[in-house]
């Protein structure tokens, strides 16, 4: 007799974990792996952030916290809606979470019921599909090619809505991409939202400050559509302190009650210390990040260079985030002492035991003919690692 809920087989382990563990078990065993696979920053948490924990440490601020999240945390959201996007959310429409997955997760919950329709352009974020699952919803998928550089346009979200359409889940800029929606193409979408008024927009913009391009677009900004929009953001990706597991969301006050009815039943308050660490971090400078922003950014083009100089490999013009997400169909079919690459997993599994180099199946994300390549690491461990997946790419025939 299985004991376990049919939800449990529903779902799928995100690849992202699954490769890092296999590149630690590897590493367990005494080989030099540069891993290529987590979307981690490889920064220290600004000084300023951290004071701000010790002190509250000091102060004994140890106790249970609002669940939505302290006061001056949430005014603090609230003026970087403001300061950073323009966007209007009150504190009583912010609610602070256990990271942006965990707001992510509490806003499906809120408004997607049983056979309802989500609508996910892919490549999209590991996790999008398997918490839509999750609540019994149906991920519904728009394929985005590598000419539109992974953006989906409005006559394709048109031809996606059904009558089961509840939401639109989308990041920008994206995971695994590093696509950066403009202003114009925001708009292009925006006009079909108009005329679907049953649909709630979740954007995602975790990795907002990791911006090539310009400013950053929030597609809350659109008058017609905002009372719709529910934005979801967080500090691990432009602070650097994804261990610190803070998220939040601005969102309509209804959705906002919700999601902190939800929250009230799982979790309860994110950390108390992460809090007033958050609060400095948005108060504060933004040196540090723009400084990080910098690092990734000269990171970008040695790895489009390095791509660049690889037969066979098609890469994507990623404007944000710190991923590359190249077709790599060329060399599915070869092999290497008669083990045939029949899929982007196989060659995941190959450049990881021959390469020594730990990346994602795009198989992950909604792309089977891509593979997903962060460069949240060092110049030279980038350099290092573009010179092993040449070598081991030369050894398929």
């Amino acid at each position: 007799m299985d004991l376990l809920a049919s939800r449990v087989f529903n779902i799928n382990e995100p690849q992202t974990i699954a490769m890092s563990k296999k590149a630690r078990e590897l590493m367990a065993t005494g080989v030099d792996v540069v891993n290529l696979s987590l979307g981690e920053p490889d920064f220290t948490t600004p000084k300023h952030i951290k004071d701000a924990a010790i002190e509250a440490i000091n102060n004994n601020f140890t106790y249970y916290t609002p669940v939505a999240g302290i006061p001056d945390l949430r005014e603090a959201i609230s003026k970087k809606f403001l300061r950073d996007n323009k966007l209007h959310y009150a504190p009583d429409q912010i609610v602070v979470s256990t990271g942006a997955k965990h707001a992510i997760m509490n806003t499906i919950m809120a408004i997607i019921n049983e056979g309802d329709e989500v609508i996910i352009p892919t490549p999209y974020w590991v996790s999008y599909s398997e918490m839509v699952k999750l609540v019994d919803g149906v991920p519904v998928f728009i394929a985005a090619p590598l000419a539109q550089n992974y953006k989906i346009t409005g006559e394709q979200l048109e031809a996606a809505i059904t009558p089961k359409s509840k939401a639109f889940l989308f990041s920008s800029p994206c995971n695994p991409t590093g696509s950066v929606y403009s202003y114009k193409e925001l708009a292009d979408l925006v006009k079909v939202f108009e005329k679907h008024p049953n649909i709630y927009i979740i954007s995602d913009e975790i990795y907002e400050y990791i911006n090539f391009v310009g400013k950053h677009e929030s597609i809350g900004t659109f008058e017609c559509i905002k009372d719709r929009v529910i934005t979801i953001n967080g500090l691990s990706k432009g602070f650097a302190m994804t261990g610190w597991r803070l998220g939040y969301m601005g969102a309509p006050k209804s959705i906002a009650q919700a999601c902190e009815k939800i929250q009230s039943q799982f979790t309860s308050a994110t950390s108390s210390i992460s809090q007033k660490a958050a609060v400095a971090a948005l108060n504060g400078s933004l040196e540090p990040s723009m400084e990080m922003v910098k690092a990734f950014h000269r990171r970008k083009e040695l790895m489009e260079k390095g791509l660049a100089s690889i037969p066979g490999i098609l890469n994507n013009q990623p404007e944000g985030a710190f991923y590359f997400f190249p077709d790599i169909s060329h060399y599915l079919g070869k092999q290497f002492e008669g083990q045939i690459i029949e899929t982007a997993t196989d060659l995941c599994m190959y450049l990881l035991n021959y390469g020594h180099v730990s990346m994602v199946t795009g198989e992950a994300f909604g792309n089977p003919n891509c593979l997903r390549i962060s460069y949240a690491a060092s110049d030279e461990k980038l350099t290092i690692a573009i010179e092993r997946i040449r070598t081991a790419l030369a050894k398929l025939a």
